[in-house]
């Protein structure tokens, strides 16, 4: 995992790729149709989501990922890793006081 900017982890996923699929991948790149591997990846798997319509349209996907970012935060918070402030405290540290 990596941790995120706003405080979060992000699950990595490593893929091992071979013969056609890699020729494919060093192909697009090659071409400029996209400017890395990974950029190719992940069009392909949003591709073969809307594909197979695993989500009703994008308002769903993005539903689905908000709600899995707030279990995440309520699980840190619950561990202690994350600190939730009270307004007071964010206007005190920010100085909007």
């Amino acid at each position: 995992m990596i941790y995120d900017i706003i405080g979060g982890f992000v699950n990595r996923t490593l893929v091992g790729l071979q013969g056609p699929q890699e020729l494919i991948l060093e192909k697009v790149v090659q071409l400029g149709i996209y400017k890395t591997k990974s950029e190719a990846i992940r069009s392909a798997v949003n591709e073969m989501g809307k594909e197979h319509k695993l989500f009703k349209d994008a308002q769903a996907l993005e539903d689905e990922l908000v709600a899995r970012k707030m279990i995440q935060i309520d699980a840190e918070i619950k561990q202690g890793k994350r600190k939730v402030l009270s307004e007071k405290e964010v206007k005190k540290q920010y100085g909007f006081e």
